[in-house]
């Protein structure tokens, strides 16, 4: 999990690199165009593009689409103006929001405990940003965006089967943001693409891929709440190649922030581990399912 974090944010850095001589939708169009063919090379190879969804699936896939190509939008124009740190601060939100929206819109029981951490991190949220203070960049409301946009997307894969294949599903996560922003281009100036700019964006289309394919390894083959706190390694990646590329600190009400957010992330993170555990304890047939049925308990 902590390679895949790795690979996330050096793809940020390359992009935000050259986000000076290409727009927007160029870079989406041609990053894609590389990972439609890194993903569909490594899919074709383990047999997962002769998958066929049923419909509920193709919906249900539809609308993580729709949140995965928004928050790509919304995260890189954020990032385009803003330090890197800055932004990943603020979509470590993310699982505090997937939780709200999973008891909102899914019937998930949260209790009082995992509301408070989401108060208390949505206010870490507020910190970083801060709105209508000296410090306050309009562009952070573009990562606040992004991190509703992929609540959407984290809450359409909860619904997905596991056995639908995960380089499906990235596969037409990357052909849906190439279409998208192939079809922005026409409305945007087109800026010269030099041989350097192409090489910056194929290495971003390797470093997306490596991000994927281990963030899925970690997810199906570790304990999930063992795994999922290591996602926050991306605040250490973003902090040290924001400040070894662009030169760039995080200020300390936006450390204070993070530390907040994160901290609320883990005790989230940990809540949901001890209830997945006493479900496990309280399923049929387990010791202590058979004890609690017991009228007496047991000496």
């Amino acid at each position: 999990m902590a390679i895949s974090m790795a690979g996330f944010v050096c793809n940020d850095a390359a992009i935000k690199w050259i986000s000076g001589d290409l727009t927007l939708f160029q870079i989406l169009f041609l990053r894609g165009l590389f990972t439609i063919v890194l993903v569909g090379g490594l899919a074709q190879l383990r047999g997962e593009l002769a998958y066929r969804p049923s419909t509920r699936e193709v919906k249900i896939l539809a609308l993580r689409v729709i949140g995965e190509v928004g928050a790509a939008f919304c995260f890189l124009t954020a990032l385009f103006s803003m330090p890197l740190a800055n932004a990943w601060a603020i979509m470590q939100a993310m699982p505090l929001t997937v939780t709200f929206g999973a008891a909102l819109f899914m019937g998930e029981h949260v209790g009082w405990r995992r509301y408070s951490a989401i108060l208390v991190g949505f206010l870490g949220v507020m910190i970083i940003v801060r709105p209508g203070m000296e410090g306050f960049n309009s562009f952070a409301l573009w990562a606040v965006a992004a991190v509703g946009m992929a609540t959407i997307r984290d809450l359409a894969t909860r619904g997905l089967p596991r056995k639908v294949p995960s380089l499906y599903i990235t596969l037409a996560t990357g052909i849906a943001i190439t279409l998208v922003s192939g079809l922005c281009l026409p409305f945007t100036e087109w800026h010269p693409v030099e041989a350097g700019h192409l090489g910056f964006l194929a290495g971003a289309a390797c470093l997306l891929t490596v991000g994927y394919l281990f963030g899925v390894m970690s997810m199906r083959q570790g304990e999930i709440g063992f795994v999922q706190p290591f996602r926050y390694t991306i605040v250490i990646w973003s902090t040290g190649v924001g400040y070894l590329v662009f030169g760039d600190l995080p200020d300390f009400w936006t450390m204070v922030g993070t530390a907040i957010v994160v901290g609320m992330g883990f005790y989230t993170f940990h809540r949901e581990r001890l209830l997945a555990r006493r479900e496990r304890l309280l399923a049929p047939g387990s010791t202590l399912a058979h004890r609690s049925g017991e009228e007496t308990p047991p000496r």
